[in-house]
């Protein structure tokens, strides 16, 4: 089998919602492409509900099941950032943010109840969401010619690659996204172009 670069993401944010003895339990799934976006979302989230005991959070990156983060934010170990964890792997899904922020109802819930909760509210976020596919993909940078222009459009229409920006001038330059399975085949044929020179950003 050739090398699978998609993988399903939810299209925007979406929200879910569990409560139980009291204690309401709020999540917020959000589409990330990297570590810095997920500080971003959980300082806002912290503003948004500064009364919440707990802000507890779990994410996934890229295809393998290496990429992830999970935090229980003071709950008893295991109970909050796993489940969510759990919920995005059986639900395939990645580049992905959770965060369930709890509201305490004043009745302790105990280890499985919590399980329960922050497990439920996941799926209520998800289940709200619209499942889109995406792909792993990289950006580069290509300077080339301007007498080389033909050459390099062909490859950026035969490879179907999404052109983020382009400057036409004697030297021309462009940013391109390239998806991970066509990287090799890019490099060989931008290789064949005189003059031109590749880098990733």
């Amino acid at each position: 089998m050739l090398f699978d670069d998609s993988f399903q993401t939810i299209a925007k944010p979406s929200e879910g919602f569990f409560k139980d003895k009291g204690s309401k339990f709020l999540a917020f799934a959000s589409p990330i492409r990297n570590d810095s976006e997920v500080k971003k979302r959980l300082v806002e989230l912290r503003e948004l509900h500064p009364k919440a005991v707990h802000h507890c959070y779990a994410y996934r990156v890229g295809t393998d099941r290496m990429s992830y983060r999970m935090s229980d934010d003071g709950e008893p170990s295991g109970t909050a950032g796993r489940p969510i964890l759990n919920t995005l792997y059986s639900r395939n899904v990645t580049n992905l943010l959770v965060v369930v922020v709890r509201y305490f109802g004043g009745t302790l819930l105990g280890v499985p109840g919590l399980i329960n909760a922050y497990k439920t509210a996941t799926e209520e976020a998800l289940n709200a969401a619209e499942i889109v596919t995406r792909h792993l993909s990289s950006t580069y940078e290509i300077s080339f010619p301007y007498l080389q222009m033909n050459d390099v459009m062909k490859i950026v229409k035969d490879l179907d690659l999404e052109v983020l920006e382009q400057n036409f001038d004697l030297n021309c330059n462009m940013i391109l996204e390239v998806r991970a399975s066509r990287i090799e085949l890019f490099m060989t044929r931008i290789d064949k172009v005189t003059g031109a020179t590749v880098s990733l950003q």
